[in-house]
């Protein structure tokens, strides 16, 4: 699981996102004013039942392996807002390798536990494999009749966990805050307004401000901004301002943005009333592709081999979400799902942050090819960035404490730490929770904000 931050005043994961999205279907569906009228003459929402769960996708020789779930249920709106924790029963399916028969293992409930109160001990046999182990869980509500798998692809795509093998290890220490790496060139600086190179701003729900939500650079350097206020894309090169505006059909929320190779945009939409974003496609000139919902609540989209990748939650699998220029419908992106982000020219890569402690794999065929685990002494809120970069790896985590908190920079290669380096959170809008950086060659990409406006920066890896 990668974590999720939602603004600078809150440090979160993936529970909070879920009860942002359960608040948003009710502001989608009830708007502000006329709410009684309008719940009257709403029917009510089917019974509720999820299973919230943190995978073990990457293991340590000798570590034990518990599977954990947290598990809500609830009858009507009311109640799936409050997300009341449940009695449910539930079962683990596990096996060796990701192949085979599952074997099946009942799911307790620790009543002492705080957090991940089903749990499942998985066999020290099943959990030393070298080849790692499969699994997915089932839970059903006795009082509704209501099931679900935990992922939803069950034993077409569950969940796979790997031994991390020989890793390079980082400990980071105590962070020193206020060393700030000022940036190489400052590629991108627009105002907020409502003029033709400005950028939009809004006010969110929670009164913290949103504007210009996600990003992206070409393989030229040249920086696509999503205006989704004024539901357009903003291009830019460097130190020409900005060359285009592109009309998008867009619903001017909060969105997450992918654009492909050959123009194609991708946008994860959070406007739907539905806690289920749609992902829409563009043709570059900006006329809409079609949309599909996402099979899950989504919190990324990035570019895989065949076309766009969804992080989804619960269950924390990377789906398609297209292939061969079409979008896929949400039961094709559940049987796809997978436990690492699939990468453009193959192999995938893994991310598990639990803790103060980040494990990241990159994975071919099934096979941890190589591996880095770092931790750190001064909380992690999330990672923004884990791109490989030929034998290495670019990491880009959120470091905190009760009152600060910056973005660490780790450039590792096959065997250490080459160099890090400390860059200012500068997320005085929000925007989507994990837009904030992108990795081109050896330069990477900040999308930063203040009062004044909306900036990103580039940072050269290379050199000094």
């Amino acid at each position: 699981m990668i974590g999720v931050h939602l603004n600078r005043r809150v440090f979160a994961g993936t529970t909070a996102l879920a009860l942002g999205a359960l608040a948003g279907v009710a502001v989608g569906l009830f708007g502000v004013g006329g709410a009684a009228a309008q719940r009257q003459a709403e029917p009510a929402l089917p019974p509720l039942l999820e299973a919230t769960h943190l995978p073990p996708l990457l293991t340590a020789r000798g570590e034990p392996v518990e599977l954990r779930y947290d598990v809500f249920c609830g009858a009507g709106d009311e109640e799936a807002a409050s997300r009341a924790e449940c009695d449910a029963s539930g079962t683990a399916f596990v096996r060796a390798g990701d192949a085979g028969r599952f074997e099946e293992i009942p799911l307790r409930v620790d009543a002492s536990a705080s957090e991940g109160r089903y749990v499942a001990a998985v066999p020290s046999a099943i959990a030393q494999s070298p080849d790692g182990f499969s699994y997915y869980a089932t839970f059903r509500d006795g009082s509704s009749g209501v099931e679900i798998s935990s992922p939803p692809g069950a034993g077409d795509a569950p969940e796979r966990s790997l031994p991390l093998g020989r890793s390079v290890d980082v400990h980071l220490g105590r962070h020193v805050f206020g060393r700030i790496r000022e940036p190489d060139a400052v590629v991108v600086r627009a105002a907020w307004g409502d003029g033709p190179d400005q950028v939009g701003l809004e006010q969110g729900r929670d009164l913290t401000p949103i504007g210009g939500s996600s990003f992206d650079v070409d393989r030229a350097g040249n920086v696509t901004v999503l205006d989704e206020t004024h539901k357009r894309l903003l291009r830019f090169a460097e130190r020409d301002g900005v060359t285009s505006r592109t009309p998008l059909a867009v619903d001017g929320t909060i969105a997450d943005m992918a654009v492909a190779d050959d123009g194609k945009i991708y946008v994860l939409d959070s406007s739907s009333p539905s806690p289920k974003p749609l992902l829409r496609a563009f043709a570059p000139d900006g006329s809409a592709l079609g949309s599909v919902e996402s099979a899950e609540r989504a919190a990324q989209v990035r570019l895989g081999p065949a076309g766009a990748v969804l992080l989804q939650e619960p269950s924390d699998q990377w789906m398609d979400a297209a292939a061969g220029g079409r979008l896929l419908a949400p039961d094709s992106q559940r049987k796809s799902g997978r436990s690492g982000r699939p990468l453009p020219g193959g192999g995938d890569v893994v991310v598990l942050r639990r803790g103060n402690e980040i494990r990241v794999a990159t994975v071919s065929g099934h096979r941890v090819v190589r591996s880095w685990r770092v931790t750190s002494e001064t909380p992690i809120a999330e990672v923004q960035l884990a791109e490989p970069r030929g034998a290495g790896l670019v990491l880009v985590a959120r470091v905190y404490t009760d009152d600060q908190d910056e973005f660490v920079v780790l450039v590792l290669d096959a065997k250490r730490l080459v160099r890090s380096f400390s860059l200012d959170s500068a997320d005085w809008a929000e925007t989507a929770p994990l837009s904030k950086f992108r990795l081109v060659g050896s330069s990477l990409y900040q999308l930063g904000s203040t009062a004044a406006g909306l900036f990103v920066d580039r940072f050269e890896l290379e050199g000094n």
